[in-house]
């Protein structure tokens, strides 16, 4: 099925663009943010993998370690038609000899020893470099667009990889609302998307009223760069400053068990009594994105951007900023 195109904060598209010509073009470097110990029953492996998908790669090394895979650690999926960096955690039970290991398109490119295994979402972030192919628009109006976005941020949606190829997985939340029964991993694929979905259905709404980046009395309030949330019951001076300043950003529901319907379409209202008779846990995600450490280069036919994200935010929120983009994988 098709996603909807959920509304853009910076204009309609200046450009029409391919991204992953190539799989350097698609550059992504994971950032822990905290140290190692140097101790522990942990190897911590920072891995470049080309072509290669994280569940792939930690098979591998559970193989080479002769470990369940179950215990492999990592912070993250990353794109799998890329060249990406991440850190895994393997037990080192079997002390195995990382020198040994041998996988096209695997490199070990550091190895740090750690007491606690790496559980998803602990890392701070991500950089990348990606290449943007096609026909500019004029310069200065690439650079308006690109420097509002760096001083602005951008609407923080769930990019289309989380609803599966063709949006398959959110026919698979359709199914799984109306009681069809899952495997555990598909019921997984069926929650995420619903959730997800629906957070970008009510972003939507907030971008198309042009409050998505200012706070309202009654929202909530995430502080940036962290998960930490509290309710903005009162607007005062200093809330509408910290806001402008990207401290803090309004937050939109995470649906789950004792969600209010508000936001919530009718043809969708399966998915939230579905959520809540699973008892999933509600929660809160930022509905603007800061865009660190942007940088841009520009060609006649070619863009190359450079920036960071934080943790669970998606490349392709900003890349829709800017231009129509397809896959050439």
């Amino acid at each position: 099925m098709s996603l909807p195109d959920w509304a853009r904060a910076h204009g309609a598209p200046l450009f029409s663009a391919v991204i992953r010509s190539e799989a350097g073009e698609f550059d992504v470097t994971e950032e822990l943010g905290f140290e190692f110990n140097s101790d522990g029953e942990h190897d911590y492996l920072f891995v470049e993998k080309t072509n290669a998908n994280t569940e792939w790669v930690s098979r591998q090394l559970a193989q080479h370690a002769d470990v369940p895979a179950r215990d492999v650690g990592y912070a993250g999926l990353k794109d799998r038609h890329a060249v990406t960096r991440q850190w895994f955690s393997v037990p080192r039970w079997h002390s195995p000899d990382w020198s040994r290991l041998e996988h096209e398109g695997v490199r070990v490119l550091d190895l740090q020893r750690h007491s606690r295994k790496l559980r998803r979402g602990a890392h701070m972030g991500n950089r990348f470099r990606i290449v943007l192919r096609g026909a500019l628009p004029h310069r200065d109006e690439l650079n308006e667009r690109l420097a509002v976005i760096a001083a602005s941020g951008v609407p923080n949606y769930f990019g289309e990889q989380r609803f599966g190829r063709g949006g398959g997985n959110v026919a698979l939340a359709d199914d799984w609302a109306r009681g069809k029964k899952l495997p555990r991993h598909k019921r997984s694929f069926a929650i995420s998307a619903a959730r997800s979905y629906l957070f970008n259905q009510f972003l939507d709404a907030r971008v198309r009223a042009g409050n998505w980046n200012r706070l309202l009395e009654g929202d909530v309030a995430n502080l940036d760069g962290s998960g930490s949330v509290f309710t903005a019951s009162a607007l005062d001076d200093d809330l509408v400053r910290r806001c402008e300043q990207m401290d803090l950003h309004p937050a939109g529901p995470l649906y789950g068990d004792g969600s209010s319907v508000s936001g919530v379409s009718a043809a969708h209202e399966s998915w939230l009594a579905a959520l809540t008779n699973a008892r999933v846990k509600p929660a809160n995600r930022s509905l603007r994105l800061r865009v660190a450490d942007l940088e841009w280069a520009a060609a006649e036919d070619s863009l190359v951007l450079d920036f960071a994200l934080g943790r669970g935010a998606f490349a392709t929120s900003v890349l829709r900023e800017i231009a129509n983009v397809s896959n050439a994988i």
